[in-house]
């Protein structure tokens, strides 16, 4: 039985960042930064523009995810953070419309990506990878996290449409259906202030 292990994404793990982002699929040229910015700022930005990006918010902290292991090996990535640092958020209308928390309240935390190598899909990465980064939020002092998942409704899509996470994988990590925003995209949320260890 393989070992999953997961860690926050710092500076000296830069290198297993990138060696989860780039074992197939869209990881690789996104390199996470879609978030980051709105359609405007994305639609300029080259791919080795968007790994400058990245190395730079890694390094300057704090982590915005966590990679996973399996038995040492870089398998996987989560974006979690501040909802009021992923610009993208706020501007896409379908959460917009949907969210009851303030876009301007940093303890509302969100997961907005996955990435998972080929070779490790379908192994129960994104279940590690996401109680993993509730850990993270509710140690952050976060005090709710939004999702806003594919309600696969039990049919087989692309890897790539599926990097919001799936419904299945948020509910199994406690999460609780608010709204569907639209056919096959759910908004969940996770409240942490009754934690004990938040």
């Amino acid at each position: 039985m393989p070992t999953i292990t997961t860690e926050l994404a710092t500076s000296d793990r830069w290198d297993d960042v990138q060696q989860a982002l780039t074992g197939g699929g869209d990881g690789a040229s996104c390199q996470c930064i879609w978030p980051m910015l709105s359609n405007k700022d994305w639609n300029t930005t080259t791919t080795s523009q968007r790994t400058d990006m990245f190395r730079a918010e890694i390094d300057e902290g704090p982590p915005p995810g966590l990679v996973a292991y399996v038995d040492g090996e870089a398998a996987g990535w989560i974006r979690i953070g501040p909802r009021t640092a992923q610009a993208r958020i706020p501007r896409t209308r379908i959460i917009a419309a949907s969210s009851a928390e303030p876009f301007d309240d940093p303890s509302v935390w969100a997961v907005t990506c996955f990435v998972v190598r080929r070779e490790h899909r379908g192994t129960g990465l994104n279940a590690a990878l996401l109680r993993a980064a509730v850990d993270y939020a509710a140690a952050s002092g976060a005090r709710l996290v939004e999702g806003y998942p594919v309600d696969t409704r039990g049919e087989k899509q692309r890897a790539n449409d599926l990097f919001h996470g799936t419904l299945n994988t948020f509910l199994g990590a406690g999460f609780t259906e608010q709204t569907v925003m639209k056919p096959g995209r759910v908004l969940v949320t996770l409240d942490l202030s009754s934690r004990t260890d938040a």
